[in-house]
């Protein structure tokens, strides 16, 4: 998250960010109803949100309007799952059985080789 300046809370563009990287959106994501280019821009180069775009993007980062405009304090949330993970447990679910199958080894493989390094460490 880019610094605060001089002890203030971060600006529209800084909680626009980590609020977006919270829920698991990229700038490319359509779920938000913005094209990355005006993403990247609200990130960036303005300190001023775009009034008709709050309601949709509060309710697409599952915040409140005030979050956003950082009039309230972000709330911690509870963990829930990555969106980004569950889309592509959904593209995963439309495979072919046998591509679904291998897909799934490989998850297999990549916990279980979690799962020791927890045990060791």
């Amino acid at each position: 998250m880019p610094r605060k300046k001089n002890g203030q809370r971060p600006g529209f563009g800084a909680r626009l960010s980590q609020l977006r990287k919270a829920a698991g959106y990229t700038q490319q994501d359509q779920e938000l109803g913005v094209s990355r280019r005006m993403i990247a821009y609200y990130e960036g180069e303005t300190e001023h949100p775009p009034a008709t775009l709050l309601l949709g993007l509060a309710t697409a980062l599952s915040v409140t309007t005030d979050e956003i405009l950082g009039v309230a304090t972000l709330r911690k949330k509870a963990a829930k799952p990555d969106r980004r993970l569950q889309r592509r447990m959904q593209q995963l679910e439309r495979m072919n059985p046998k591509e679904k199958r291998q897909a799934l080894q490989i998850l297999d493989a990549l916990i279980e080789r979690e799962q020791l390094r927890a045990t060791k460490g």
